[in-house]
C-alpha cells in the first residue's frame, strides 16, 4: 500500500504509510507533512470514504460457516487465501489454482482453460442438474445454496460468483421481462476477462440458471492469449465432482463437458483486444442483449473511454462491477462525463460477490471481487 500523497509533491516519501487519516481511516501517509500536503486533494473524498467505512460491515455479511475466516481474518492478515484453500484441500488444484495468492494466474498455457473439475465430492458442488428447476428470483447466496441443495460449508461460491454476477446483472437490466422476446438464445458480451479464463467451466452453471435458453458469451479483452483468439468453447454440462460413480461422469462429453465443437446450451468465444476495437467483428455473428464487465476499474484505465462511447452509441444495457464502493463512485463519474447522463442502474452491493476478501488491497476499505454493481 502506497502513501496517498506519493507523487503529488516535491518531497519523496519518508517511509511506509503507517499514518492513517483520523477522519475516514482509509487514506494512509508516510508522514505528517505528506498528510497535510495532501489534504486539499483528500478533503473532497474524505467524508464519502468515512461513510463507506461505516457501512463496510455489510460487505462481510455472508451465510457461510467459513465467513469469518475469509472476511475479517483475511482483512486482518490472520488468514491468507492459500491457507484457507489448504484447509479445504484445494490449494493449487484445478480451477482453484488461480485463487491462490502464491500463484500468478497465467492464462497463456495451452491447457490452462481445461481445468474443469471442482475437486470436491458431489455433496459439496453443483455437478448435475438441480433437483428442482429454478422457479424464483434468487436474491442471495443463501437462496442459491438452498436451491442447489448445498451445505453452507461448501466453498463453491468462491468460483460461482462469475456466473451468478451475470445472473444478477440480467435481473438488474430487467432482461427477464423481455427474454420471451429474445427467443431461445441470449447473447452476452463479457468485457475484460482475466482470472475467469482459468475457470471457464464454472459458466456451465448457466445451464441451471437459464434452463430454457441457449447462452452465448463473447469474452473480449487484452488478457486473452493470442493463441486463443477466436477459440470457441462448448460447455455441455457442469464442472465435475471427484466421485467416480457420480452421474456427472457419464453425462459429460469430451474432456468433462468441455469441447471445441458440437451443440451446447452454453457457448463461449474468445476475442483478444479492446471491445471498441473488436466490436464490429463480433457483432457480425453476435449482437448483444447485455454487456457485462466484471471488476472493470473504469476510472483506472483510459482505454475504457472509447468503450463507454461505443456502449452509449449502440444503446445496449451494460452492467459493471468493481471491488469497492469508491471505485464504483469514480467509475460512475467517468461514465456520466462520457454519456452526459447519470447511471441508469445505481451503485449497489452485489449479493453474489465473491465471499473472500481481496488481500493487500490498495485501500483500507474491504474489497471483494464483483463487490458492487452499477450500469448504463
Amino acid at each position: 500500500m502506497d502513501c496517498a500523497a506519493r507523487g503529488s509533491g516535491t518531497t519523496p516519501c519518508s517511509g511506509p504509510p503507517t499514518r492513517r487519516c483520523g477522519l475516514c481511516g482509509v487514506a494512509s501517509y508516510c508522514s505528517v507533512s505528506h498528510q497535510i500536503q495532501h489534504w486539499n486533494d483528500h478533503k473532497d473524498e474524505c467524508g464519502r470514504l468515512e461513510q463507506q467505512m461505516q457501512r463496510s460491515h455489510l460487505l462481510h455479511d455472508f451465510p457461510f460457516s467459513f465467513s469469518v475466516e475469509t472476511t475479517f481474518q483475511v482483512c486482518a492478515n490472520q488468514v491468507t487465501r492459500c491457507s484457507f484453500l489448504m484447509e479445504m484441500g484445494l490449494h493449487q488444484k484445478g480451477m482453484w489454482k488461480s485463487e491462490c495468492s502464491c500463484v500468478t494466474p497465467v492464462a497463456s498455457s495451452d491447457d490452462s482453460w481445461a481445468n474443469n473439475d471442482w475437486n470436491l465430492p458431489s455433496a459439496l458442488c453443483p455437478c448435475a442438474d438441480p433437483i428442482n428447476p429454478i422457479s424464483m428470483c434468487l436474491s442471495s447466496w443463501k437462496d442459491y445454496y438452498l436451491w442447489r441443495c448445498l451445505p453452507l460449508h461448501s466453498p463453491v461460491a468462491l468460483l460461482l460468483h462469475w456466473p451468478l454476477t451475470i445472473y444478477q446483472g440480467i435481473q438488474l437490466a430487467s432482461l427477464r421481462r423481455s427474454i420471451s422476446e429474445i427467443g431461445n438464445k441470449l447473447h452476452i458480451h463479457y468485457l475484460g476477462p482475466d482470472k475467469e479464463l482459468l475457470q471457464l467451466a464454472v459458466f456451465g452453471e448457466l445451464h441451471a440458471l437459464f434452463p430454457n435458453l441457449q447462452v452465448h458469451i463473447e469474452l473480449v479483452g487484452p488478457a486473452v492469449p493470442q493463441f486463443r483468439e477466436g477459440e470457441r468453447i462448448k460447455l455441455y454440462s457442469y464442472a465435475r465432482c471427484v466421485d467416480m460413480g457420480c452421474a456427472c461422469k457419464s453425462s459429460s462429453e469430451k474432456n468433462g463437458g468441455v469441447s471445441n465443437g458440437g451443440n451446447s446450451a452454453v457457448t463461449l468465444q474468445l476475442w483478444k483486444g479492446f471491445y471498441h476495437d473488436r466490436y464490429r467483428d463480433i457483432v457480425k455473428d453476435s449482437v448483444p442483449h447485455l454487456i457485462v464487465a466484471s471488476n472493470a476499474g473504469i476510472a483506472a484505465y483510459s482505454s475504457w473511454l472509447p468503450t463507454i462511447e461505443l456502449i452509449k452509441e449502440i444503446e445496449v444495457p451494460a452492467i459493471f462491477s468493481d471491488y469497492c464502493e469508491e471505485a464504483a463512485n469514480l467509475a460512475a463519474r467517468c461514465i456520466s462525463t462520457v454519456t452526459g447522463h447519470p447511471l441508469g442502474i445505481p451503485i449497489q452491493l452485489n449479493p453474489f460477490r465473491q465471499p473472500m476478501a481481496v488481500e493487500d488491497s490498495a485501500l483500507h476499505i474491504p474489497c471483494y471481487s464483483n463487490c458492487f454493481l452499477f450500469g448504463i
